[in-house]
């Protein structure tokens, strides 16, 4: 069985909200299924079934859902709780990191996830993503970038929930506690094959920080840097900028991409439990 876990805000259990639908997590599901492996989903706080105040919902507390979820599964009668693995995007990649290095788990898929503290991946991100904006606003970046700067050492000063920053409402705890983690503690910690996956189009991680998670696993890590996928799990083969997203969003996930985490952790997942099996054989009766 499988826990998929998505980026971030208030989505369902499909990924979506309500102006942007990613659809990742009924197609891989059903491409999960179809090898034989359980899926578990759910909607993050606030969002579709789940109650409660998703701007209040801090960094930490995400993670403690996915942990949670992740109990029931293990936990449930028809799932081997020595063949579970999870599977994190963008956020949830963080939080399947997290998983990863502390609870058992079988194997573990990293879509879109970076090694580096927080920080640093979201200055790395408004930089990739000015560079994808038209000329007059490129030409803006030293007050865009003084401006960022301000808004940031803001939220850094706030002690509640939630912040209104330019008038607008922000989760300031979870951006406090996003900005202080550090994926590259709980890389160094897991044990479990991994598989990364980033594409070479994503403009809100850093593609090269798969050579990192490589490195970091203390057993290694396949990873794979996808010509033309994008962090929305779909090829551009055109000029991509943030502004592609609302006419990729219209075609499906990448199937070649579904293909890949599907056998992999078939494959995986089926050796964890041989492997189990194999043990128990030998035991003294």
């Amino acid at each position: 069985a499988v826990l998929l876990l998505h980026g971030s805000g208030p989505l369902d259990r499909d990924g979506n909200t309500r102006k942007v639908r990613v659809n990742l997590g009924r197609p891989l599901a059903a491409a999960l299924a179809a090898e034989g492996l359980a899926v578990l989903r759910y909607d993050r706080r606030g969002a579709g079934a789940t109650p409660g105040a998703w701007r209040a919902s801090g960094f930490t507390d995400n993670h403690k859902d996915a942990a949670a979820a992740l109990r029931a599964l293990a936990e449930h009668p028809a799932v081997r709780p020595d063949a579970v693995g999870v599977i994190g995007h963008s956020e949830g990649a963080l939080h399947a990191m997290s998983l990863a290095a502390r609870r058992g788990v079988g194997a573990v898929v990293l879509l879109a996830g970076y090694a580096r503290p927080g920080e640093e991946a979201l200055r790395w991100q408004a930089r990739s993503i000015l560079r994808g904006m038209p000329a007059p606003v490129r030409l803006l970046r030293r007050p865009l970038g003084a401006l960022g700067n301000r808004a940031l050492a803001r939220i850094k000063r706030t002690r509640t929930d939630v912040a209104r920053i330019a008038g607008i409402p922000v989760n300031a705890r979870w951006t406090r506690e996003n900005l202080a983690h550090d994926t590259r503690d709980d890389l160094i910690a897991i044990h479990a094959p991994v598989l990364a996956v980033t594409g070479d189009k994503d403009l809100q991680v850093d593609p090269a920080d798969l050579d990192e998670m490589r490195r970091l696993v203390p057993g290694g890590a396949e990873i794979h840097r996808i010509p033309d996928l994008t962090h929305i799990l779909r090829r551009d083969p055109g000029h991509h900028t943030l502004r592609s997203y609302g006419r990729l969003l219209r075609d499906p996930v990448d199937p070649d991409l579904l293909d890949l985490i599907t056998t992999w952790l078939a494959r995986q997942l089926d050796a964890t439990s041989g492997q189990t099996r194999a043990e128990e054989r030998t035991l003294p009766s």
